[in-house]
């Protein structure tokens, strides 16, 4: 029983976590702003993430797997606007 909670904790870690995200992809998909965006930094973060993920295989941490997923899959549009943005603008410029 405690480790559903502490299961369901990181879930809304999680969730929360995405939320963080969201001001920077309206930016970069609705704006189409991306200047200052580091995409070596994003990069980073990703595999960052895509460890956090792996661990959160090994442990068996539903709430790890999901969190990391979800997360990598946000930053994973933001790097693919910025990207999308920054092809634009060459071609046009």
């Amino acid at each position: 029983m405690a480790a559903m909670w502490i299961e369901a904790i990181g879930l809304i870690a999680g969730v929360i976590g995405i939320f963080a995200w969201i001001p920077q992809i309206i930016e970069v998909w609705v704006h189409k702003r991306h200047e200052g965006l580091s995409l070596t930094s994003f990069s980073v973060v990703s595999i960052a993430l895509l460890l956090w993920l792996i661990y959160g295989i090994l442990v068996e941490s539903i709430a790890m797997i999901v969190a990391n997923i979800m997360t990598l899959s946000v930053i994973g549009a933001i790097i693919l606007g910025a990207w999308r943005a920054r092809k634009s603008e060459s071609a046009t410029g």
